[in-house]
């Protein structure tokens, strides 16, 4: 089994990385130095004017270790990798379940079969915990919605019924998500899902996690040697990671959206913490990223019982076993790819 190692995200502006033997070393503008092993690292995430020396760079690729660039809004940039690992029969593989409609269907399916019903788990677990503070009608009518697009699901339709499927399931769950938000404070007002740039801070935190999750998936769905720009419900489009967006539908609301839920109705986020721009976008300072980086990290430690290997891990490594899974799937090996689903 894969041990869990940890990333490294850079955030203090005016940095620069370099390597000192088997360390990667960080300097601060005000010359303060942090040293961190690359052993125990499975990735180096630099938020904004951070920079890298070619060395480092160099190092980190022969290691496996990705390096990647995003704006200090989270926003990604670019990404600095080694050679692709794997096994060129798997690829090929996935090209071809990719061009073929029923086969790109059935593993569309698959994934939103995943999100639909850890969307309804989430609003399920809402009721459960808070419902005198929830309109319980508005909760069941859209859980009833989320259930009929899961059976639905679990019939052979079209790529385009399931990406429709997956639209109305979406849209139900975000039409109630905003009283998931129990902190009573219009800062959080919450009047549906915005991008590109967000318009309030619920979206903006959104935005950043789906950022950090995607970053991880891609990083483990590279290392068994599957393509992250070939997916299945998410079509081909130049520098889009399609297979990564696939993967990481089972894990938006259950992780993602939870950890947002609990750093607004814990009160570990202020609305002073958040900027808005005169264009309307909103971002986050330093100090509220590295609490939410802090919040990320900490959840991927919490162990859960993975219900397609009954084994008991630590959340992160679900993303490995995952891209694990969908090789073995497309390789053949399993008659169909088990999505995660959480409980």
């Amino acid at each position: 089994m894969k041990k869990l190692l940890n990333t490294l995200y850079v955030t203090s502006q005016g940095s620069y990385l370099s390597k000192d033997g088997e360390c990667v070393v960080v300097r601060a503008e005000d010359g303060r130095k942090k040293r961190f092993p690359v052993h125990v690292l499975d990735g180096v995430v630099c938020f904004g004017n951070v920079l890298c020396s070619p060395f480092l760079l160099g190092h980190c690729a022969d290691k496996g270790l990705a390096v990647s660039f995003l704006t200090e809004n989270g926003r990604f940039l670019a990404s600095v990798r080694g050679p692709q690992q794997g096994n060129v029969l798997l690829r090929r593989a996935q090209y071809r379940i990719a061009d073929d409609p029923e086969g790109a269907s059935q593993m569309a399916r698959s994934f939103l079969a995943g999100k639909v019903a850890n969307s309804r788990a989430v609003l399920r677990r809402a009721l459960r915990d808070h419902s005198d503070k929830l309109d319980v009608g508005g909760m069941n009518d859209a859980i009833s919605i989320l259930d009929d697009s899961a059976r639905r699901l679990q019939t052979p339709v079209s790529l385009e019924e399931a990406r429709g499927l997956e639209g109305q399931a979406a849209n139900a769950y975000f039409g109630v998500f905003s009283q998931l938000v129990l902190k009573d404070d219009c800062e959080f007002c919450f009047q549906g899902r915005n991008r590109r740039p967000p318009l309030d801070i619920v979206n903006c935190l959104l935005s950043f996690f789906y950022t950090l999750l995607a970053h991880d998936i891609r990083s483990a769905l590279e290392s068994v040697g599957l393509d992250c720009q070939v997916g299945f419900l998410h079509r081909d489009r130049p520098g889009r990671p399609g297979l990564a967006l696939d993967v990481m539908e089972e894990f938006r609301s259950f992780l993602a959206d939870r950890i947002v839920l609990s750093l607004i109705n814990r009160g570990e986020v202020s609305p002073r913490g958040f900027v808005k721009k005169q264009s309307g976008a909103v971002f986050m300072d330093e100090d509220t990223r590295k609490i939410v980086l802090t919040a990320w990290q900490k959840r991927k430690q919490v162990e859960i019982s993975h219900p397609f290997l009954k084994k008991r891990m630590p959340l992160g490594l679900v993303f490995h076993v995952q891209a694990q899974l969908l090789a073995r799937c497309l390789r053949g090996d399993l008659e169909g790819y088990p999505p995660f689903f959480w409980k």
